[in-house]
């Protein structure tokens, strides 16, 4: 089964809004182990608008599923923190500075190279690898030309097509993890995949080995309790 990983930013951001330490971010990636979540991911930024570098290396002495760490390795901070702490898996992403949220894969024929060094410096560490791409078959090629493990699928335009044509949403996603499989790539997938939309993607793409939500999710706790919304999550990938 495709496994469920919770990003749990969206804690930290609410956290930060009023300073303190409510919610309590580390209490928040405990529960969501509890609650049946197959992993907790990070995305710490260079501002810490959200999750903190603390929180990451707190969050590693508690996980006993998955940590997923998101990020822009073109910032050395974040390099250190990941060989530091050692996750499961790093997931690579083409963030500017100043982006509120991640809004493109890599374009893995321009970056080949510097995509090649510097998943090699993870791996070496023991690290799975997953980088952040596009639908686009000649990224997936690219991709799998770097010593990646496995790519993540950007799917905020899935996510937008679905709510007018679903089999036209999902027809890009299933020839790109087609040639991933042919190419053995491990797939992963996330951004804006939400309880209307998870199951319809999950059964069009068998290949699927992990989906990492956060905003929709946490959105969705607010009123459905974040037990319940995790096990509804899980549900849907069943």
């Amino acid at each position: 089964m495709t496994k469920l990983s919770v990003n749990i930013n969206k804690f930290a951001t609410l956290r930060n809004s009023r300073g303190g330490d409510n919610p309590n971010v580390l209490k928040a990636a405990i529960d969501a182990q509890i609650f049946g979540a197959d992993g907790v991911t990070v995305h710490p930024r260079p501002d810490e608008r959200h999750i903190r570098y603390k929180d990451v290396y707190d969050i590693k002495q508690i996980i006993t599923t998955e940590f997923n760490i998101e990020g822009n390795s073109l910032e050395q901070k974040f390099v250190d923190l990941v060989l530091d702490i050692k996750p499961t898996q790093v997931t690579l992403v083409p963030d500017a500075l100043d982006q509120i949220t991640s809004n493109h894969g890599w374009d893995t024929i321009k970056n080949k190279s510097y995509l090649i060094e510097i998943i090699s410096v993870f791996k070496k560490s023991g690290i799975r690898v997953s980088i952040f791409v596009d639908p686009v078959i000649e990224m997936v090629e690219g991709a799998a030309e770097t010593g990646t493990d496995r790519i993540e699928l950007y799917t905020e335009a899935y996510a937008t097509e679905y709510l007018v044509n679903k089999e036209k949403a999902i027809d890009p996603y299933i020839a790109a993890a087609n040639r991933a499989t042919q190419l053995g790539l491990g797939i992963n997938a996330g951004h804006d995949l939400d309880l209307n939309n998870l199951k319809y993607f999950a059964n069009n793409i068998k290949e699927l080995d992990e989906v990492s939500i956060g905003h929709a999710l946490v959105c969705d706790a607010l009123y459905l309790g974040y037990e319940n919304s995790v096990q509804l999550y899980k549900r849907q990938l069943m």
